[in-house]
């Protein structure tokens, strides 16, 4: 079992970039398709981005594309997500989550392991 824990949300305003980052412990990451995920305030949660187990694949929302970048660094245990050009439509709750077979699924369902969350705001 592999526990996760995301970091490096905040407020910013529009235009402006974050990093978020999830550590992974338990479990080498490796093991893991890794995907981001996020939940607004009265929406379901959303597909971000995924990236394949040693990073070679990734593959984002429409919504972020070429605005977001997933990279992972599996001696860390640890995933990234590069925000850039941020709106406040990408205001909302950032979830990563891990399975270590859902290579294309982006149904949240599908993922068994979850972190807590880290809460990203962004002001017009």
């Amino acid at each position: 079992q592999v526990q996760l824990v995301e970091s490096g949300g905040g407020s910013v305003q529009a235009g402006g970039s974050l990093k978020l980052s999830c550590a992974a412990s338990g479990r080498f990451l490796s093991s893991y398709v890794m995907v981001w995920f996020r939940q607004a305030p009265g929406k379901e949660r959303e597909f971000v981005a995924a990236i394949s187990k040693f990073g070679t694949n990734t593959y984002n929302a429409d919504s972020v594309k070429g605005r977001f970048t997933f990279s992972r660094d599996n001696a860390k245990n640890t995933v990234y997500l590069q925000m850039n050009s941020l709106k406040p439509e990408d205001t909302a709750v950032y979830y990563c989550a891990a399975d270590p077979t859902a290579w294309g699924t982006r149904s949240a369902g599908r993922y068994d392991y979850w972190g807590q969350g880290t809460q990203v705001t962004v002001s017009s």
